[in-house]
């Protein structure tokens, strides 16, 4: 596959909308609470007879404090006593999930997100993870893609000792930006030297995959402040980076309200950011993954994408395509066979459900043929920059031009435009397109065509 990106500033400033990230399909605003804990278990059942392998995802919420710009869900508190009442009820949730799936079904990924994994104590994080070989078999480091979110001011040398010994091999480490005044208006101290320190113990340990994290379009950012950072960070060579747009929607999530408006960026200011960034990364030699992400082309992701392996979950790309996923925790995302299922979001109610016995999925969706045959052509697209419509036809039994009539109208005007190009046999997106990739995806949506008005989601760009 070709993999390369071009900046055309008019082209991004004429589709610059609100769009789905596109983590899943349909997205979380489809979820209806009609699906529950019996519909759940019944897609495990199902999901059974495919014998396909696992993943699961844990979701620790707490934070020691909070970040202005943060739209996770967290709990900010310093009372770290709040962590093993959680774990009980976390241990008590993986034994009755555990039942529901046949024990030679391996978990081939792993993943601790949040919130701050390590605000963990290590005893409390080995305990966690023997708790989850107790009731499931987890692929050998080999095989396993076993991933966590760290925060450099919550981690050193010893508790990343203790992540390797546990099982973990790839870590993401967020940084955001190095600059202290922007530190400063986002409420996240963190020195340059903490970072270096986590991440050094990290290739010491022997750590396969490290994944450095920042965001564009922070207070005070400009585009030679943030090349500063970015200097830094390619310095160190990290196998991923991850560039995220800082989406500011403070009437969604109250910590950005502390955020003044007036010190963001002006959008142009973003823009002159994201292009430097990204002529700087292809100079350096990362490819382009896509959604904000590249790599290393020795990098599985890249080596996957050129293989026509590439899929994207929850937790962003991967390179485990064909597992089911398992979500732990509060709030929690799992996708088991055609449906997705989604964990109580408040701790209370959450405790509640575990504690008489029931999982706490409250609400999903079960996919219908077109849901699945949409997500597939739209996990190509998002995935690999192109789309096969014949073996699209193969696979789903359809006339690819009477089925998506509508959406191959949408993309007329992104052909003309040179964000795609549409043959008889294939959907291209040109290397112009690869940053409006959510654009074109949004072609294929059938939940969005349905939408009028505002749709909630933050810009593309």
């Amino acid at each position: 596959m070709e993999q390369g990106v071009s900046f055309d500033l008019d082209l991004i400033r004429r589709y610059d909308q609100s769009g789905p990230r596109y983590t899943s399909y349909p997205t979380a605003v489809e979820f209806d609470e009609s699906f529950d804990e019996a519909a759940y278990q019944t897609a495990c059942a199902r999901s059974n007879e495919s014998g396909r392998p696992l993943s699961i995802y844990f979701h620790l919420p707490f934070c020691d404090t909070v970040c202005f710009y943060c739209a996770c869900n967290k709990i900010a508190t310093k009372d770290r006593s709040l962590v093993q009442p959680y774990l009980e009820r976390v241990y008590r949730e993986l034994e009755m999930q555990s039942a529901l799936f046949d024990r030679s079904r391996q978990v081939e990924q792993l993943h601790w997100g949040g919130g701050t994994p390590t605000f963990l104590n290590n005893a409390q994080m080995i305990e966690l993870m023997e708790v989850t070989r107790r009731h499931f078999t987890l692929a050998g480091d080999d095989v396993g893609e076993f991933s966590i979110e760290i925060d450099p001011r919550e981690a050193d040398a010893a508790s990343i000792k203790v992540l390797r010994q546990i099982g973990f091999n790839r870590m993401s480490l967020g940084v955001q930006d190095f600059d202290p005044r922007v530190q400063t208006a986002v409420n996240r101290i963190q020195t340059e030297e903490q970072t270096m320190a986590v991440l050094n113990a990290a290739l010491a340990e022997g750590f396969r995959s490290i994944s450095i994290d920042l965001i564009y379009g922070l207070p005070f950012q400009s585009v030679e402040s943030f090349s500063k950072t970015l200097e830094r960070v390619i310095a160190v060579n990290p196998q991923r980076l991850s560039i995220f747009n800082y989406a500011h929607l403070p009437e969604r999530f109250k910590p950005q309200r502390r955020i003044n408006d007036a010190d963001l960026p002006a959008p142009e200011v973003k823009l002159d950011i994201l292009q430097s960034t990204i002529a700087r990364l292809t100079e350096a030699g990362y490819v382009y993954i896509g959604m904000d992400h590249f790599a290393r082309p020795d990098d599985e992701l890249a080596l996957a994408q050129q293989a026509g392996t590439l899929y994207r979950n929850f937790q962003g790309y991967s390179t485990h395509a064909d597992c089911d996923l398992i979500g732990i925790g509060v709030t929690s995302i799992g996708k088991v066979d055609n449906t997705y299922g989604q964990n109580r979001r408040g701790l209370d109610e959450y405790y509640a459900d575990i504690d008489a016995g029931h999982l706490a999925v409250f609400r999903g969706i079960e996919l219908n043929r077109d849901d699945l045959i949409r997500r597939d052509i739209i996990t190509q697209l998002i995935c690999h920059f192109g789309l096969d419509m014949r073996a699209a036809e193969a696979r789903w039994g359809i006339q690819f031009a009477d089925y998506f009539a509508d959406s191959l109208e949408k993309l007329q005007g992104m052909a003309e435009d040179g964000l795609v190009e549409i043959t008889a046999d294939e959907i291209r997106i040109l290397a112009p397109g690869r940053l409006l990739v959510r654009n074109i995806c949004m072609a294929f949506d059938a939940y969005l065509a349905a939408k009028t008005g505002p749709i909630g989601f933050s810009k593309v760009i």
